[in-house]
């Protein structure tokens, strides 16, 4: 037995064997004097292994994400049985006598090169699905299949350098009872999904995907960041216990499913959760959630050749507005790319630093085409539920003032065109940059709501890049330079009658919960799996004691000072 220490990304305890998820080497040699029949042969095995695959894969996508995602992979279908690109590598392989690895490279990078220089945008997106096809059929020639998480059907524990948010969207719970990475934190959009798909993760454990092999029976303890290697009997036994004793304390916290988010001294906050798709949103219900406080709409744009449209987005905001109710609020972020959330078919520049470049608001105010089709199904949905409206990334007073505008064009636009649209939608900003929590007070004169982003807020204050391990040790939450700005923006909010929230996994956070209650934060907004423990916590909370401790809190000089004084308020 080997263990490994990581950081706990997600709650539970899993067990199961593990299912390495490597991006296999692809390089080739390219030979020559090959016989031309065997060559084809060996293509087109591939090719069937290829369509095989795609067609289970197509199906999971069909059942859990619905028709409109399972697409994608109908045209990769059709890519497969598309004789204009499979006669010619085969033609190559005759007239040549190369193998089938280099035919099949050279014809598909003719094609990819032309369809990208295409002025047609369907043909431009043509090119991706070529690229991602003839990947896999390579991938089957050289007896290096992609590992697939769409394709798990038994029950394992997933094992990667790291997990891209589209990975990650393809899990299936069912089979998939935990992961572990070498790379990320807490707060890594990996981490973040697997706490909304309520599956124990440990991630930045470093060495994982080289101590782990595939078919390793491993425990991966998301309540204390270890991952232990093929235990022994007496471990596995201790490992089933703890598993045992936190699903009995899961079942304590279910009670509170359907109690109000009380303190103890009885004032009301909002406990809501943090959402990726509309499937999230069985989640939020199950654990007692008061509604949805972000909505991150960008794994609508991801796994995908192309943009969605306004109808496919229409139904998916529809469909989480009705499903967490008409009562309910979902405050739902507008398109968040940039950073480490990249969309192939937009060929956006690369940058030497994403997270402070050309993303989020800057990105859809510049392509307003892409934002008012957004904007557009938005206002349509908006008259199934309770439907507030953010921007993400705001750093001017004019930026925020240029996308309400947009938004109400569109407004008029729809109702012109005779749509119904809501006349009672909030519009309020993320707070993730320092500047925009300095001049808060400014900013709620124009806004009807901040919810802060802790995420990110967090690393443009400390300029500390949050998926760098080496620096990992600068990302405090606790900092009294964030609680200050966290602070400011509260007292903003409240002096001009406004409300303010946060969303980053700080809002979700055990000790980060009574400062925030002290603090005066109205709306607390976290995985979904991180309410009932909060609302549980919040019981045994007075806010008029914690309250009386704000000055003091915040005029402490570290984090550990902090999290000490907390801690002896909180326990005495």
């Amino acid at each position: 037995m080997s263990q490994l220490t990581g950081i706990a990304a997600s709650n539970g305890i899993a067990i199961a064997k593990a299912y390495l998820l490597e991006t296999p080497d692809l390089t080739f040699e390219t030979k020559k004097d090959q016989n031309p029949e065997e060559e084809i042969q060996r293509l087109e095995a591939a090719i069937e292994k290829s369509k095989s695959e795609l067609e289970k894969i197509k199906a999971h996508a069909k059942e859990k994400m619905g028709d409109e995602h399972a697409e994608i992979f109908s045209a990769h279908l059709l890519v497969l049985d598309d004789p204009e690109l499979i006669q010619p590598i085969e033609d190559k392989i005759k007239s040549d006598q190369v193998n089938a690895e280099a035919a099949l490279d050279e014809t598909a990078n003719m094609f990819i090169t032309m369809f990208e220089n295409m002025d047609n945008e369907y043909m431009r997106e043509r090119a991706a699905d070529i690229r991602d096809v003839t990947k896999r059929i390579l991938a089957h020639l050289l007896e290096r299949p992609f590992p697939n998480p769409a394709l798990i059907d038994e029950e394992v524990v997933v094992v990667a350098q790291d997990l891209t948010p589209s990975d990650t969207a393809q899990l299936n719970k069912q089979f998939v009872k935990g992961f572990t990475t070498d790379i990320g934190g807490r707060t890594s959009h990996s981490a973040i999904m697997a706490r909304s798909l309520e599956i124990p993760a440990v991630v930045g454990a470093k060495e994982v995907t080289q101590t782990i092999n595939d078919g390793d029976m491993v425990i991966i303890d998301g309540l204390d960041g270890t991952v232990l290697i093929n235990p022994d009997d007496s471990e596995r036994k201790a490992y089933e216990q703890k598993q045992a004793q936190f699903e009995e304390q899961k079942a304590e916290w279910a009670k509170l499913k359907d109690e109000p988010s009380v303190t103890a001294d009885d004032k009301r906050v909002e406990l809501v959760a943090n959402i990726g798709t509309p499937d999230d949103v069985e989640g939020v219900l199950r654990n007692g959630g008061e509604g949805v406080g972000l909505y991150r709409t960008e794994f609508l744009y991801m796994g995908k050749s192309s943009l969605p449209t306004e109808e496919e987005q229409y139904d998916a905001y529809k469909a989480v507005l009705e499903g967490v109710g008409s009562d309910k609020p979902v405050v739902v972020r507008t398109l968040d790319i940039g950073g480490d959330k990249e969309l192939d078919y937009l060929d956006l520049p690369k940058e030497l630093n994403p997270f402070l470049g050309f993303r989020a608001i800057r990105f859809c105010l510049e392509r307003d085409d892409i934002f008012r089709t957004q904007l557009r199904a938005l206002l349509r949905a908006s008259v199934y539920g309770n439907l507030k409206i953010m921007f993400p990334m705001v750093a001017t007073i004019d930026e925020f003032k240029q996308a309400k505008a947009i938004l109400l064009e569109e407004k008029d636009n729809l109702k012109q065109e005779g749509k119904e649209v809501s006349d009672d939608i909030e519009v309020g900003i993320m707070v993730e940059i320092p500047s925009t929590a300095v001049i808060a007070r400014q900013f709620a004169k124009e806004v009807d709501f901040f919810s802060i982003g802790t995420n990110d807020l967090i690393q443009y204050t400390m300029a500390a890049d949050r998926m760098n391990e080496k620096v990992s040790y600068l990302y405090q939450p606790y900092h009294p330079a964030i609680l200050n700005l966290v602070s400011n923006v509260i007292e903003a909010a409240h002096a001009e009658g406004k409300w303010a929230g946060m969303c980053g996994e700080m809002a979700g956070d055990p000790i980060a919960i009574p400062i925030l209650l002290g603090l005066g934060l109205d709306e607390f907004s976290m995985s979904a799996t991180s309410i009932l423990p909060a609302r549980s916590q919040l019981l045994k909370l007075s806010k008029e004691e914690i309250s009386s401790y704000k000055d003091e809190i915040l005029s402490k000089s570290t984090a550990e000072e902090v999290v000490e004084f907390v801690k002896n308020i909180t326990e005495s």
